[in-house]
């Protein structure tokens, strides 16, 4: 036996479909060796407040060890998992292949996954996973949706806070009348013959948020790549299912990925990359479908086909070399690195990216911005959202850059609102923006 590991992160696929997945007992079983074992470690105690919730819950039983805690108190530190899977990557030295075998994402997960079998998940945390639905309700009266969701709407927030949970000063997305899809199908950029990477040829998997909430994210990449000589389509099936996933709805993810993937195949099988625009949807795509359905030819295809729109344009850059054209910006750039581009163990791809912007100044923030997809805006969960992204927001405030982006649109506007919290002088940044849209900015587009 080993104390730790260094070896590279091994993970299982997820075994939903075994009759002792949904054991509450050997379920339990499973959360006090894990427990126990982080409770000896501590490591991870600055990652998320999971753990320090478990450690809090060990450290004030009778005996200071989990013999002495009820099982029933387990609860809030499954809630506060936000499954970024930061503990699994990057702190864990107990993760496969070491023989202690953990994977407290996942655990986290299966907790959930029997939360959902009992139907103890929440009606309104169900509704607010549909994005698909929701987004095209909402797209139907876009400018109603908008005012309704704003932040200091004293008539529909709170309203909004006692129906469905979320907290009345938490920023939402926005809403468009014409989603990415319709727009794209009306602006086609003219792909540059003369680009070093000309004849490369990708789909764009447009994604829940680009598509309904924030279509200037699609238009960014797709200009971005049509200079750089990639001829595109654009594509969404539906939505990836992490929000699902988020609430234990496994066998709901399942479906989807063969779905998604069979309806991708074609595109893959000519040989074209498959680019997700958020790291949340390309992390599903690579990795969470081929664990959840293995055994799916598809969905292996897609996932060897599927890359990230930062590591695209890296791989051009370094492939080929991109088209020149970039000009400097008027300010420098403070970048979040998003946990689920972390979580794609590919190296700061959107740094690397942005690096080919002249006389760039980046600063590279690798902190937790404390969102954790659809948790943070939660009634219960935002005050913390805004300490666990504390860090994070005051490095960006003490960068003072006239840009602030992250891979993940809704963290960096996470950032933003904890920027508003922190004492001192320096920029106001009003809005975040994706680092493809600050390399499009660069180019003039």
């Amino acid at each position: 036996m080993q104390e730790g590991s260094l070896d590279a992160p091994i993970r299982h696929p997820l075994a939903w479909r075994d009759a002792d997945f949904l054991d509450e007992a050997k379920l339990d079983e499973e959360l006090r060796r894990v427990f126990d074992i982080c409770h000896g470690c501590r490591r991870c105690f600055n990652l998320c407040d999971s753990f320090p919730k478990l450690f809090d819950l060990i450290d004030e039983s009778e005996s200071m060890e989990l013999d002495t805690v009820d099982s029933a108190d387990f609860a809030p530190v499954v809630d506060a998992c936000t499954l970024c899977d930061m503990c699994f990557m990057t702190k864990c030295p107990y993760v496969p292949p070491h023989e202690f075998n953990l994977d407290f994402p996942h655990l986290m997960l299966r907790y959930r996954a029997v939360q959902n079998a009992k139907g103890e998940v929440p009606i309104a945390a169900k509704q607010l996973t549909e994005t698909d639905r929701n987004g095209k309700a909402a797209g139907f009266a876009a400018p109603i949706a908008n005012w309704a969701s704003k932040r200091g709407n004293m008539l529909t927030r709170p309203i909004l806070e006692s129906t469905c949970g979320v907290h009345r000063d938490a920023a939402l997305p926005a809403f468009h009348t014409n989603d990415y899809v319709t727009r794209a199908k009306a602006e086609v950029p003219a792909v540059n013959v003369k680009a070093p990477g000309f004849g490369r040829a990708a789909i764009i998997y447009a994604t829940c948020f680009v598509n309904y909430n924030n279509p200037a994210i699609g238009t960014a990449a797709r200009q971005v790549l049509a200079h750089n000589g990639v001829d595109t389509e654009v594509v969404y099936p539906s939505c990836c299912g992490m929000p699902q996933l988020e609430q234990g709805d496994i066998a709901r993810v399942a479906e989807t990925a063969k779905k998604v993937a069979a309806e991708l195949r074609p595109w893959v099988d000519e040989g074209r990359a498959v680019i997700a625009l958020t790291p949340s949807c390309a992390l599903m795509l690579k990795f969470e479908w081929p664990l959840i359905v293995p055994e799916d030819e598809n969905v292996k295809a897609l996932s060897a086909a599927a890359r990230d729109i930062d590591e695209y344009i890296v791989d051009i850059a370094k492939t080929e070399g991109l088209a020149g054209g970039l000009s400097a910006l008027d300010g420098g750039v403070t970048l979040h690195m998003a946990c689920h581009s972390r979580a794609q163990n590919f190296g700061q791809k959107s740094a690397e990216m942005l690096r080919a912007i002249p006389d760039i100044d980046i600063t590279v923030i690798e902190r937790c911005s404390g969102h954790g997809g659809s948790w943070g805006i939660m009634k219960e969960n935002f005050e913390t959202a805004i300490k666990v992204g504390k860090p994070a927001a005051r490095q960006a405030a003490k960068a003072a850059n006239a840009y602030v982006a992250s891979g993940c649109p809704l963290a960096a506007d996470h950032i933003l609102q904890g920027m508003e919290r922190i004492d001192g002088e320096g920029p106001v940044v009003t809005r975040a923006d994706h680092p493809v849209e600050i390399l499009a900015r660069a180019y003039g587009f």
